[in-house]
């Protein structure tokens, strides 16, 4: 006899396929792999899938599965210390760079700051959410959020000086 298939919502799978490309980016950008990525996703969405009919906004979806990624990867950075990556980044569909070489470039840079840091970088920069919506997925003070965006477009900043990089996000 053969265990029968898992029941899913079809809402949540309508939601995977329609969002799997965007969160794999931020979870790629997160972990700088990849392989976790891969892995960091789809915990989350498992996660989310367990619990995907007491979520009361389906729109509010994405930042679920945003905030189980950032706890998850925060245990992982956690238990690994500051990692850095070496693969590159996947086109990310905001590319406000003049050229590619600065795209590759600043997002390497970004995977090498601390993690704390390159969360707030991705949050801000990346899904363009303020400083409150930021302060609120890592679950920390808004205060928080500006001295370590400050941190790490200064390190970025020194890190390639001939980019223009600004702390404002748009």
């Amino acid at each position: 006899m053969t265990d029968p298939a898992p029941v899913t919502d079809p809402g949540f799978e309508e939601f995977v396929t329609a969002r799997w490309a965007p969160l794999y980016r931020t979870a790629y950008l997160l972990t700088g792999t990849r392989h976790e990525a891969e892995d960091l996703l789809q915990t989350a969405l498992a996660r989310t899938c367990v619990r995907w009919s007491s979520i009361r906004d389906k729109g509010a979806a994405d930042a679920y599965v945003r905030r189980a990624m950032l706890h998850l990867a925060q245990r992982q950075w956690r238990r690994r210390g500051r990692e850095v990556a070496t693969e590159h980044v996947p086109d990310a569909g905001h590319d406000h760079l003049g050229s590619r070489a600065d795209h590759v470039a600043l997002w390497d840079a970004v995977r090498r700051l601390p993690a704390r840091m390159r969360a707030v970088v991705v949050l801000r920069y990346y899904e363009d959410l303020s400083v409150a919506q930021t302060a609120h997925e890592l679950g920390c003070s808004e205060g928080t959020v500006k001295s370590q965006t400050h941190h790490a477009v200064r390190q970025l900043r020194a890190a390639l000086p001939a980019l223009e990089l600004s702390e404002d996000p748009a």
